[in-house]
């Protein structure tokens, strides 16, 4: 089974810091960062590799096309897939530029991602350069487009068994019905949580899960066609298409980035 918690956070781990740093880090395949939480708000990006980032709401698990919002305050713990280079952006709790007070998956374009690299390479530089290129960061920011990219935590525990039965096995194709049959629940009370937890459908649920874990299997080197079927595919091309649609790039051209 996959690293998704039904509790997604245990509030008596958690540690608080009350400035969110700002600075690049190297994390090798399935390190973690424990649960923490701090005053100020972060950019949470990774320039390689795969992070998963999980809140109360569920798991974020953005490719190196998205980048994280986090507000402050927000309990998180990071977990990396694949050699991860994290970088983390840190702004002053009256610092917005989004005006958003709930995790976020942001769009990262080629100059918002230079930005990020460039602005967390240095972090003790306090030259007037460097506060210019933050200047034109928070700029991007505000004109990045958000992406809907959260596997929710479900509550109720008749969706929870659903939902980890998916987990378990990504190529599971059975039908709601099905799944609602094997864990006693009916489909119209599943389909009725789904949209009342989730605010998704099954089948667009199930698409988010298979996606989360192709992504951590990409990060292991686990060739395309490979991924498809394990993660439910009926062809490399169908997978392909989704992962495209929903990422803006091929898995390849993700892996070459991740490398």
């Amino acid at each position: 089974m996959s690293n998704i918690r039904h509790r997604a956070i245990c509030h008596r781990a958690i540690r608080h810091s009350p400035s969110a740093s700002t600075r690049a880090q190297h994390l090798a395949a399935g390190e973690r960062i424990d649960a923490h939480r701090h005053d100020d708000h972060q950019i949470v990006y990774a320039g390689s590799g795969v992070l998963a980032v999980t809140t109360d709401a569920g798991t974020w698990f953005p490719p190196g096309t998205r980048a994280i919002w986090v507000p402050a305050g927000t309990a998180h713990a990071h977990r990396a897939h694949g050699r991860l280079d994290l970088h983390l952006v840190g702004l002053p709790a009256d610092d917005n530029p989004l005006a958003l007070d709930a995790p976020t998956v942001l769009a990262v374009g080629p100059l918002l991602r230079e930005l990020i690299l460039a602005y967390t390479r240095d972090p003790a530089d306090d030259s007037p350069e460097r506060h210019r290129l933050l200047a034109v960061l928070r700029d991007q920011l505000r004109a990045s487009p958000q992406q809907p990219l959260l596997l929710p935590t479900p509550t109720d525990p008749r969706l929870a068994e659903v939902c980890a039965l998916v987990h378990a096995d990504p190529a599971d194709t059975r039908t709601l019905a099905a799944l609602g049959a094997a864990t006693g629940a009916s489909e119209r009370t599943l389909s009725r949580l789904f949209r009342g937890e989730f605010g998704m459908t099954f089948p667009q649920w199930r698409t988010q899960s298979r996606l989360y874990h192709a992504l951590r299997m990409l990060a292991d080197d686990v060739p395309v066609t490979t991924v498809a079927h394990r993660c439910g595919w009926s062809s490399a091309s169908a997978f392909i298409d989704v992962f495209h649609r929903s990422f803006g790039c091929t898995p390849g051209t993700h892996n070459r980035r991740s490398r």
